[in-house]
């Protein structure tokens, strides 16, 4: 299958990033732009009270809930923002590897982000996201 998304690395820059540098998409690919993925459950509770892997795992989940919808997946996922309430780097770290390997070879530029807080009650990630797909996937 054919995807939009073209993932570029350089050896001009550091090897110890775990993502691609940048990210293309040809003119004519359709852009999906999510909202912020939460680790909501579907009645409206935050999974994992206090839990920044399971937090990033379920706002995982819900991602791709999303994409699905949208007609897409994780390997149209043209870059990511991970916003994590805490300004404990090892807190960020924890969340960082929970979406890094859900990834898997599909190494997305991404920004990790400590927050001093998030919208809903107990809440400790957020992941933003923009994709693509071509005409013919739709």
């Amino acid at each position: 299958m054919s995807r939009a998304v073209s993932l570029i690395h350089s050896d001009a820059l550091s090897d110890a990033v775990e993502y691609a540098y940048a990210a293309s998409v040809p003119g004519d690919a359709q852009l999906i732009f999510l909202a912020g993925a939460c680790p909501l459950n579907q009645d409206g509770s935050t999974a994992g009270v206090g839990d920044y892997a399971a937090q990033a795992a379920k706002a995982v989940e819900n991602m791709r809930t999303a994409l699905e919808v949208s007609g897409a997946d994780l390997d149209d996922v043209v870059q990511t923002r991970v916003l994590v309430a805490s300004s404990n780097q090892a807190d960020l770290v924890i969340a960082w590897e929970v979406v890094r390997d859900a990834f898997g070879d599909h190494d997305v530029p991404s920004t990790l982000m400590g927050v001093t807080v998030l919208g809903y009650r107990d809440q400790l990630v957020e992941i933003e996201a923009t994709a693509a797909i071509l005409p013919d996937r739709e």
